[in-house]
């Protein structure tokens, strides 16, 4: 099995003002420091709200923590009269090298359709970022579909149409289990993963089929083991747990749950 560095991802929504942004990338960056965390064998990045990435790159570049930075979306424009909207370019200024697309959120709430998804990638491409790309099946889809069918079409969606592809990471969040409590099984997960990786592999190759997939939903320190136990999930993109320090360092530091 091809070696594919751990991503732990913490997407903060829109929470926290930059003060306090400032406040949580110290503290996380010190008791991941203290435990010795190796940046190099799990790579972990934050995603504040637009307004905390100035005061995040200052305080990462200035103190050299190993965090990375990213964003939660970006317009699929590079500029122009796009009230509201963030172009990739500057977002590349500010130091971030991941940006979101496609969450669950932007989709049901923002009506991001496929093709949106697709061109934001592309724009991601363009201005040397880094697509964290999420896909995942909602409850009625679940039942009418079964688990695999909707992160797999969305996942194929997202990358069709491009004339070379870039890096990307894919983040499997079952719309279900967001926020709520629910959680996919470890097994379920992999399963899940697995399907990714083959349709992947059938479409694009070896090469891109062995690019990082995450799992998200309700993650947490007591349960991230069994996400990450089989070598499957590449890494977990979590949502409020990612807003308590000490929690995402525990989730982080993935030399006490696995074997690496």
């Amino acid at each position: 099995m091809t070696k594919r560095t751990p991503f732990i991802a913490g997407n903060w929504k829109m929470n926290l003002d930059h003060l306090q942004a400032i406040a949580l990338i110290q503290k996380l960056s010190w008791t991941l420091s203290d435990a010795d965390h190796d940046f190099s064998k799990v790579e972990v990045c934050v995603f504040p709200p637009f307004t905390d990435l100035r005061s995040a790159q200052t305080l990462i570049e200035a103190e050299k923590f190993e965090l990375k930075l990213g964003a939660q979306d970006l317009s699929k424009h590079d500029s122009g009269a796009f009230t509201g909207e963030v172009s990739g370019a500057f977002l590349s200024k500010l130091g971030v090298g991941y940006v979101l697309i496609g969450h669950s959120e932007r989709r049901q709430y923002h009506a991001e359709t496929d093709e949106v998804v697709r061109d934001k990638v592309a724009a991601a491409w363009r201005h040397n970022l880094v697509p964290v790309i999420c896909v995942g099946e909602t409850l009625e889809e679940l039942e009418t579909e079964g688990q695999s069918a909707v992160p797999v079409r969305q996942t194929l969606a997202a990358l069709a149409g491009h004339e070379t592809l870039g890096e990307f990471v894919i983040a499997y969040e079952p719309v279900w289990a967001i926020g709520t409590g629910k959680v996919a099984t470890p097994a379920e997960a992999e399963a899940v993963t697995k399907a990714i990786r083959a349709s992947l592999k059938e479409s694009f190759g070896d090469e891109v089929a062995q690019s990082r997939i995450l799992y998200g939903g309700s993650v947490k320190a007591n349960n991230v083991a069994g996400f990450l136990a089989s070598g499957e999930v590449d890494g977990v993109l979590v949502g409020g747990a990612s807003l308590d320090a000490e929690e995402f360092a525990g989730i982080a530091r993935l030399q006490k749950h696995i074997v690496l």
